[in-house]
């Protein structure tokens, strides 16, 4: 199973030096977070059961592939994941745009996790229709799919419409870097089966990951889509036997935070690698 960083779970001002350690001591990836802009009135939560968003509208937002690719210039191996990008808040040309430059300024080294989004504040005050947002994610995925891999594309569709374009440079990774689907609804595990490389759950219950995944895989095997879906959830571990257990459930790739707070990170980084990497 690989493991990984929420880098979410941090202070930005420790983003870098984190990274660094990470890409030396063998972790797989780190990943961020991402919102175009932040309401001063919000409402809901990505968390099942919860009423009021998980953040405040201050908290400090980055263009997300300005700041991996910054990061990539800064390491050699490590791998560089959004988590979420609200991939329905752009015209796919802008978004992706940016994730063909984050690759090849990588050296191929991008995971593109992509949602459809929880903040309905968030879409009204991009003058977006926040009912719509699943249709419009779908759409800009497979534009951005056709962007990646076609010499040249034009489309015609509910939400984007253009004449004839080329698009380059093509991304590093063949045929385009692994997309993630996250959430738990119906829509986003048909999206995952029918879009996605990988599956990112939310709120699913460990011992949901299992059947989420064996969802999914039919739904694939049924669209004519060949191989595995691989899952990413982010969790604690305290134990080996935490690391086993989420590799039971049906877990590929675990993002941890073993920090408290901002202070203890790097040495919770470290001491994390030396116990269980």
């Amino acid at each position: 199973m690989k493991v990984g960083l929420a880098l979410g779970m941090l202070h930005p001002g420790r983003w870098l030096e984190i990274t660094q350690e990470a890409d030396r001591l063998g972790y797989e990836s780190v990943w961020l977070p991402e919102h175009l802009v932040m309401p001063v009135q919000m409402s809901g939560s990505p968390n099942a059961g919860e009423e009021h968003p998980p953040v405040p509208p201050e908290v400090q937002v980055f263009d997300v592939f300005a700041y991996l690719s910054f990061l990539a210039a800064a390491t050699d191996r490590i791998r560089l994941g959004t988590n979420v990008f609200n991939i329905g808040l752009r015209h796919p040309f802008v978004s992706a745009r940016a994730v063909a430059t984050a690759d090849v300024l990588s050296g191929g080294r991008i995971e593109y996790g992509i949602g459809a989004s929880w903040l309905a504040e968030e879409w009204t005050a991009a003058g977006l229709d926040f009912h719509t947002r699943g249709r419009r994610v779908d759409e800009a995925l497979q534009v951005s799919k056709q962007l990646w891999t076609e010499r040249t594309i034009a489309h015609d569709g509910e939400f984007f419409q253009f004449a004839e374009v080329m698009f380059e440079p093509k991304p590093v990774q063949d045929p385009h870097p692994p997309v993630h689907v996250g959430g738990d609804s119906a829509a986003a595990k048909r999206r995952a089966a029918l879009h996605g490389d990988g599956w990112i759950p939310l709120t699913t219950p460990l011992e949901g990951i299992r059947s989420g995944r064996e969802e999914i895989e039919a739904m694939r095997e049924t669209a004519g889509r060949a191989g595995r879906i691989e899952v990413t959830l982010t969790g604690a571990v305290t134990t080996p036997d935490d690391l086993e257990r989420y590799a039971d459930a049906g877990v590929d790739r675990l993002l941890v935070h073993p920090w408290e707070r901002t202070s203890q990170a790097l040495e919770a980084v470290q001491r994390f690698a030396e116990q269980y990497l």
